[in-house]
């Protein structure tokens, strides 16, 4: 192993190190026990004792001070909400440092090249926002599934005779995580003081689903218009449940075209390993000084192809109802 890789591994510890020093253990008690009943998009200017100020990391602090205002900071709490994730956007960006800074000195390590190690560090940057977007897309597809059972059940419960956030606590007790977690949630809210509007957006801004923003803008117009609500919503319960069922047949007839933009997305980086196991010298010909000028350019190239070629299959296959 050289001296240059070496100082970087010790270098990139440190820096871990020094972020797990400064990085807090993020809400005090105050702030947790308030995130369980409300949505914080910033941190809670309450009077706490010292041992729970103490808590929080002035790094994070001044962070979220300084852009708890910007659309960056706003974009990346909303994504943690919608993921259910118990971090601070501070913490998920420190989050994001550690992982490239981890891969990168893994990479470097196991193939013994500073490029390598370069090029760890950049893809560990997507690890933790990819470990977000499939979480929040699981979370959205179990709740879109569970819409229409939720609505029936809100029927069932408006027509003997309760009322609405009567009817969302039935849902919140009968039905499965994560429906029963964000109702509660949306009850939660209501029982400590805001509006049933307040709380539905809020609810909406965990849930981002065209279908639940249907049934909240019906909820709203009936309550400030009249009319039968459980008839309105068996409607909307009944155009879910026809929607999920076109979106599961156009699944089973693109799923062909889904693994195969996937397995041609994944295969030249399996070669490439492959090569790089069996012929080493001859795939780091790409990175010699005498031929890098021309190599380097070539995997850029074919990096870019790549990508663009699997999202333009995902574009193709994937279709709106």
């Amino acid at each position: 192993m050289s001296v240059s890789l070496i100082s970087i591994i010790f270098v990139a510890v440190a820096v871990g190190l020094l972020l797990f020093a400064f990085l807090g253990s993020g809400e005090s008690s105050v702030e947790e026990r308030l995130s369980r009943y409300t949505e914080l998009s910033a941190p809670v200017d309450t009077e706490s004792p010292k041992e729970e100020k103490a808590k929080s990391s002035p790094i994070t602090d001044y962070l979220d001070r300084s852009f708890s205002q910007s659309d960056w900071f706003e974009g990346i709490s909303k994504d943690l909400a919608q993921a259910d994730l118990k971090l601070r956007p501070t913490e998920y960006i420190f989050l994001i440092v550690i992982a490239s800074l981890g891969t990168g000195v893994l990479a470097g390590f196991l193939f013994g090249s500073i490029i390598f190690g370069v090029i760890g560090a950049v893809g560990g940057i997507f690890i933790p926002g990819f470990y977000v977007s499939r979480k929040k897309n699981g979370r959205l597809h179990q709740f879109e599934a569970q819409l229409a059972d939720m609505l029936n059940l809100s029927v069932n419960s408006l027509r003997a005779g309760y009322s609405v956030i009567q009817a969302l606590e039935s849902v919140s007790k009968e039905m499965p995580n994560p429906t029963n977690v964000e109702i509660r949630r949306v009850v939660q809210e209501v029982q400590i003081g805001l509006t049933l509007d307040t709380a539905l957006e809020n609810l909406l801004r965990r849930m981002s689903s065209p279908d639940l923003k249907l049934i909240v803008t019906a909820i709203n117009i009936q309550r400030e218009v009249g009319g039968n609500l459980a008839e309105i919503l068996d409607t909307i319960s009944h155009t879910i449940r026809e929607r999920v069922r076109i979106k599961g047949e156009i699944r089973v007839l693109t799923s062909q075209q889904t693994v195969t933009g996937y397995l041609i997305g994944f295969l030249p980086f399996a070669l490439a390993g492959f090569l790089y196991l069996d012929n080493r010298k001859y795939i780091m010909r790409f990175f010699d000084p005498d031929t890098r000028t021309c190599g380097i350019p070539m995997v850029v190239c074919g990096l870019l192809l790549i990508v663009s070629g699997f999202f333009i299959i995902s574009k193709i296959v994937s279709i709106e109802v």
